[in-house]
């Protein structure tokens, strides 16, 4: 028996992905199933760049919002909720399409990566979070340089995890041959020539936005540090809101830290040979015909 085909698009922040599932799901009768380590927070709307109900046109999406930011939500829990979703899906009759930019969260859902079943530890978690997010990644870069390439060194929380399994496995696992899994996972990656400048357009014009969020969700109890620990927007705006940074300055370490995390994304999906990979030259959403190439691919990999 055949396996059911998910559709799987990949590529770095600001490339256009979540535009892109909207269409496809549109095509060929999908629902969109969110890959973000971030997006799955409730509140954590603005910074994430998380898509609008205007913005899905009536495709559903599952796996936004379904943690509290005040928790840590993992690469397991994530799978386990993605497979559920992925089964109902399918189960009345429509195509999984899952989006997004965590390498890892996808290769865990696809069986190509394995999760280490490492128990946490309170005095290792204890005596690590005492250190900087710098020396965190610096021990982590002389443990383990492989994983040090792809983490996101201002996420503290991943840093850690990361450290505590290199002291119970000994570095963190590769990917591994693919487990047997009830799904044939199919992808496609964008990534815009232009992506620097997307990446400082998309910041300009939802700066304001995120320091209102920011602000929000500070006044209802998540805390500057563990607005630090879930990383990027959320960890200079903590500083800019504490007064350790100006906004001009916030911005411009925002943006410099966004392009760097674009680069650890590549690095991290250039790993998979089976993905096809899509140049985008719009300033701005896709050319017809850019589009229509893909569209074309994708129903060529569905059949």
């Amino acid at each position: 028996m055949a396996k059911q085909k998910v559709l799987v698009i990949v590529g770095p922040t600001a490339s256009g992905k979540s535009d892109l599932a909207v269409k496809l799901a549109k095509k060929f009768n999908g629902e969109v199933i969110s890959a973000d380590s971030r997006q799955v927070y409730k509140g954590l709307n603005v910074g994430t760049g998380k898509i609008t109900e205007r913005e899905m046109s009536g495709i559903p999406h599952h796996l936004l919002d379904v943690a509290s930011p005040e928790k840590q939500f993992s690469a397991s829990d994530f799978v386990q909720k993605a497979r559920e979703a992925a089964d109902m899906i399918y189960h009345i009759g429509k195509l999984p399409i899952v989006v997004g930019g965590t390498g890892f969260y996808i290769d865990a859902l696809a069986g190509t990566v394995s999760l280490p079943e490492v128990p946490p530890s309170k005095l290792l978690r204890s005596k690590l979070g005492k250190l900087s997010k710098e020396k965190l990644f610096e021990m982590l870069g002389k443990k383990d340089p492989v994983r040090a390439r792809t983490i996101d060194k201002h996420n503290k929380v991943r840093l850690i995890r990361a450290l505590e399994i290199v002291e119970t496995l000994g570095k963190v696992p590769k990917r591994q041959p693919a487990r047997s899994t009830p799904y044939k996972f199919v992808y496609i990656g964008i990534k815009p020539k232009n992506l620097e400048g997307r990446i400082l357009a998309r910041l300009t014009k939802r700066l304001p936005g995120m320091i209102t969020e920011a602000k929000k969700l500070h006044k209802k109890g998540l805390t500057y540090k563990r607005m630090e620990d879930l990383g990027l927007e959320y960890k200079f705006l903590a500083m800019y809101l504490k007064g350790e940074m100006g906004k001009e300055e916030m911005g411009e370490k925002l943006n410099i830290a966004t392009r760097q995390y674009s680069r650890r994304q590549m690095t991290w999906f250039k790993r998979n040979k089976k993905i096809e990979w899509f140049t985008l030259s719009a300033v701005e959403g896709f050319k017809p015909e850019e589009y229509k190439g893909i569209e074309m691919h994708a129903q060529n990999m569905l059949r």
